[in-house]
């Protein structure tokens, strides 16, 4: 997969890699409700049709935030888990909820979402830990 970036600046680069529509989602499932099948990600509440969602978890995959393997217990099935330099995007996924949970209610029905009156580096420190400890059974 050819790597194009529109420019040097370091956001242009990561938005050009996680910047759509749909990878920060895929990724939230991942780190915070711990999805980790196809199956599993291609259910959440935004719909992501499956085409897209291959061409995403492709993208991840070629940019290393993301990682293919066998389920331990059935090695036909894929699962797909973050690296570390994805489980790194907790903060920005935190910033963004925060954002979202504190600016997008009167224009949306926002669900409460646990934890967000939290200290924001304990999130973001409990959200990594918990990822971690996932990897720890792969």
């Amino acid at each position: 997969m050819k790597k194009e970036f529109r420019s040097g600046c370091p956001i242009a680069s990561t938005l050009d890699v996680i910047g759509d529509k749909w990878s920060l989602l895929i990724i939230r499932d991942m780190l915070i409700k711990h999805k980790k099948t196809f199956k599993e990600i291609s259910d959440s509440d935004e719909k992501i049709a499956p085409s897209i969602l291959s061409a995403r978890l492709k993208l991840l995959e070629s940019y290393k935030l993301i990682f293919k393997t066998k389920m331990p217990d059935n090695k036909k099935e894929n699962i797909y888990l973050l690296t570390e330099k994805g489980i790194r995007l907790a903060p920005i996924i935190i910033e963004f909820s925060l954002w979202g949970n504190s600016n997008m209610r009167e224009f949306n029905e926002i669900g409460d979402i646990k934890g967000l009156n939290l200290d924001k580096t304990l999130i973001i420190q409990t959200v990594q830990d918990s990822y971690h400890a996932i990897l720890n059974n792969y």
